[in-house]
Parts: C-alpha cells; sequence; structure tokens
C-alpha cells in the first residue's frame, strides 16, 4: 500500500482556468449582494411565507435554465458566460440552505403546515421555473 503522501489527492491534476474562477466570483458576489439587499427589504418572522428566499430561489431557477438552454442552443466563443452567470449569478442568489434554515424555524415556531407547504411548493415551482427558463430559450432560439 502507497504512503499516504503518494496517493493523489481530490484534486489532482485538476487544473482551473482563473478566468473562469474570476467569473464565477464576480457573478456570485453580484447574486449574493442581490439576494442579501432582497432579504434586508422583504424581513418575515417563522410564521410567515418567506417571500424574499422563495422569490430568489425562482428566479433564479428561471435564469439558470434560460442560461444553460441558450448557451448550448448559441455556443457563443466566450466560454465564461456559463460560469458567470449559472455558477456565480444564479448560485450566489439562490439559497437552499436558508430554506432549510427558514424550514426549522417555521417546525420550531409549530407552523407545521407551512414550513410542509414552505417545502413542498418552492420545489415545484422551483422545477417549473427552471423549465419555463428552458422553454423560453428554445422558442428564442427559432
Amino acid at each position: 500500500m502507497p504512503h499516504r503522501e503518494e496517493l493523489p489527492g481530490p484534486s489532482a491534476g485538476v487544473r482551473h482556468d482563473p478566468r473562469a474562477v474570476a467569473a464565477i466570483v464576480v457573478g456570485g458576489a453580484l447574486g449574493t449582494l442581490a439576494r442579501a439587499a432582497l432579504g434586508q427589504a422583504w424581513t418575515h418572522d417563522p410564521t410567515t411565507w418567506p417571500w424574499a428566499t422563495f422569490v430568489v430561489n425562482l428566479v433564479a431557477a428561471a435564469v439558470l435554465g434560460w442560461t444553460v438552454t441558450w448557451l448550448a442552443v448559441h455556443r457563443p466563443r466566450s466560454k465564461y458566460r456559463r460560469p458567470l452567470i449559472g455558477t456565480g449569478l444564479c448560485g450566489g442568489l439562490s439559497t437552499f440552505s436558508t430554506m432549510q434554515l427558514e424550514i426549522v424555524r417555521m417546525l420550531q415556531a409549530h407552523a407545521v403546515l407551512l414550513a410542509v407547504g414552505y417545502t413542498l411548493v418552492s420545489i415545484a415551482t422551483g422545477v417549473a421555473a427552471a423549465q419555463l427558463g428552458t422553454t423560453l430559450a428554445r422558442r428564442g432560439a427559432r
């Protein structure tokens, strides 16, 4: 058995394009700032619907669906649009972890029906938003 130093690590041989990383960082910063601003402007307590998180997740799903489809159809010269918009902007804008925290807080506040409804509606509308983005990108490609 080889010594520990001889085993390849999880990123052995992986090279990251610094421009792609920069695109992700810029997009992520923009998405995170937008989400934080909306979260500050649209506050809620654990017994009410968390509209800020719900809306940013839907917008991010729709934009991601549109972006991935549009880029697959058009294949632009720049290979940095997908990391900028998809991974960066949509990743920074959307927030599954905040959604989970809100669900836990709803349950702690004994708002069980709200928590279940929020979970189911968020998943269903997120999938629908991604499909809508995909459909709009395909229609625009014709």
